[in-house]
């Protein structure tokens, strides 16, 4: 390889993307973009829950239940009727989540030493909401119970085992998701734009002038690639800055982990770029081949779907997709504090990825004189 050669096409690099018009914008604009509408708006975070109580005991009791659940900032009490017909019909009419049925004679039971059930049903259509809605009804209820059993001296009934969130005590969604968001960032920057700026090359003729030259294969190829792997650093720096900075969030870690990964994805994604606009003809072709590729790392990576929670079969698969070990290690970094010894199958796993498809960018990009 000669290396005055690379240098010079690496200059000719860098002056093409500081001249494309949209290239340099979509690198600083985009990480800024996506790091601060996203987390805001993509989240599982469950709130405001609208919640219709059908109230058959109507006692003090029962005031204090409706009452502290109005009070929390998850729920919110839209209604209290005394038939059950009356609350369903919120139900169907999409206004309400869950439905929380107190029975008759409920604080008489209870200071009597009995423990009567509350009858709570969730709205199916939204699943999420009308499930965790329920949850956090029931528990708000207990909590309701509990302090009123201590005031009135009655018996307190052994109360269920405390749940410790580890890593994220605060279930902050934003905190599952940003470091993944990275990933997405550099998928399409250091693995789709590279594919379009050599395809834009077959596509304006440019690479005729190439072709003819003893540039070789690998000379060419680097050229193409390097400009992105530093992109690719710049782009988790800018995330890590607006993570730390609107949201907080800083990793548990050693960052110099994170930007070893970043490393080794950019080379992966980078390469698959190149080897895209090697076997396409136009930018029409390698856009449709991106995409195929980006719907399928966003699906079975584990940025959205939990792996664990995927068909055994589709568990196997996800040991080829490459964002999975840099998801694994990003999350794993931020929030455990997790080191490259803890996560060195991760590490060679990509390593043998940017390895393999660097290789396959290099072999199938032919010199046509």
């Amino acid at each position: 390889m000669n290396t005055n050669t690379l240098k010079i096409l690496l200059k000719k690099e860098v002056l093409l993307m500081k001249r494309n018009p949209i290239i340099p914008r979509l690198i600083i604009g985009m990480p800024i973009l996506v790091m601060l509408i996203i987390p805001l708006v993509a989240t599982l975070d469950v709130k405001n829950v609208e919640v219709v109580v059908v109230d058959n005991d109507r006692t003090e009791l029962s005031r204090r239940m409706v009452a502290d659940m109005d009070a929390s900032e998850y729920l919110s009490v839209i209604g209290c009727y005394l038939s059950y017909d009356e609350a369903f019909r919120q139900v169907e009419e999409g206004k309400a989540d869950a439905i929380v049925t107190i029975p008759k004679d409920y604080q008489k039971d209870l200071t009597n030493g009995k423990k009567p059930e509350l009858d709570l049903k969730a709205n199916g259509v939204n699943a999420t909401k009308g499930t965790i809605g329920a949850q956090y009804a029931t528990m708000s209820v207990a909590n309701t119970v509990a302090r009123w059993q201590a005031e009135q001296g009655v018996s307190i009934f052994a109360r269920e085992s405390a749940i410790m969130n580890l890593y994220n005590p605060t279930l902050n969604f934003r905190h599952y998701m940003i470091p993944a968001l990275m990933v997405m960032l550099l998928i399409i920057i250091c693995g789709f734009l590279p594919a379009l700026s050599l395809v834009s090359e077959k596509e304006t003729g440019t690479i005729e002038a190439m072709n003819v030259t003893p540039v070789g294969r690998l000379e060419f190829v680097l050229s193409k690639l390097i400009p992105y792997w530093a992109v690719g650093i710049l782009v988790v720096t800018v995330g890590m800055i607006i993570g730390w900075l609107v949201y907080g969030l800083v990793p548990e870690g050693n960052i110099l982990n994170i930007y070893l990964a970043t490393i080794l994805f950019s080379l992966v994604i980078s390469g698959l770029g190149v080897f895209i606009a090697n076997q396409s003809s136009t930018i029409l072709q390698s856009i449709f081949m991106a995409f195929a590729f980006i719907v399928i790392f966003q699906l079975m990576s584990g940025l959205f779907t939990p792996i664990a929670s995927m068909p055994r079969w589709a568990q196997y698969i996800t040991y080829a997709i490459p964002p999975r070990y840099f998801i694994e290690i990003m999350r794993s970094v931020y929030m455990k504090g997790a080191t490259v010894a803890d996560l060195w199958m991760q590490y060679a796993a990509l390593s043998g990825f940017a390895v393999l498809f660097c290789l396959m960018a290099a072999m199938t990009y032919r010199k046509r004189v």
